[in-house]
């Protein structure tokens, strides 16, 4: 099995790099794990993931990042996987109002790679291996931080997390595909800009141990 994680940047999943049993990496033909660094964002995630998928033909790949959370019922630090992804800037807004591409009808909401006007992943089910919280995500190009806006997005997609990369790997992924995860681990609440009020360490560390124990447990079944 090829497996690949990914992220925006090394930072995310340098912890699991550095502690990474060579058995994964070096030692076995059945099971090998490759770090990708994607780039921040929809463009750069999109392209490198497709040209990535094509060139290395993964079996899985897992996202792993970190994420704003519109839901302050979940705890910082937490680690989720997606179940759902919009793009969550895609359209206009007209009259206070958040009109995306299907409103638009620039985009039919139940063509490949879209169901329903968002981006499901099929694939929880065989691969929430370790039964982490499965939520809905919105992917943006601007990170939201005006209480209308925030307002206008949970009206409309009702998210749990908010990041720059989701939709594109669900996105790539249904479109070629492959299997696939997004795991993230909350490191602030949307629109909270005090950043002594984050927990961006104890986000990386929690999802870094997550990654670890994932990828042990899918070694052992596969």
């Amino acid at each position: 099995m090829r497996v690949i994680i990914t992220a925006a940047t090394v930072g995310e999943w340098m912890p699991c790099f550095l502690k990474i049993d060579n058995l994964y990496t070096e030692c076995s033909n059945r099971f090998k794990v490759f770090f990708h660094q994607s780039g921040v964002g929809m463009m750069a995630t999109t392209f490198s993931l497709s040209k990535l998928i094509s060139e290395e033909k993964p079996d899985f790949v897992l996202q792993a990042g970190l994420a704003g959370c519109f839901d302050q019922s979940i705890p910082l630090g937490r680690v989720v996987v997606i179940e759902n992804d919009f793009p969550g800037d895609f359209g206009v807004e007209e009259d206070g109002k958040w009109r995306d591409v299907f409103n638009m009808k620039l985009e039919k909401s139940n063509y490949p790679p879209y169901e329903k006007r968002s981006l499901p992943n099929k694939h929880l089910e065989k691969f929430n291996l370790l039964k982490l919280r499965a939520v809905s995500g919105i992917t943006v190009n601007e990170i939201t931080t005006r209480d209308k806006r925030i307002n206008q997005l949970v009206q409309k997609y009702n998210p749990a997390t908010e990041t720059m990369e989701g939709a594109a790997l669900h996105y790539v992924c249904r479109s070629m595909n492959v299997p696939f995860m997004q795991m993230r681990a909350v490191s602030n609440y949307v629109g909270e800009r005090d950043k002594s009020k984050w927990k961006m360490k104890e986000a990386i560390d929690n999802l870094n141990d997550t990654l670890l124990k994932y990828v042990d447990k899918l070694y052992k079944i596969v």
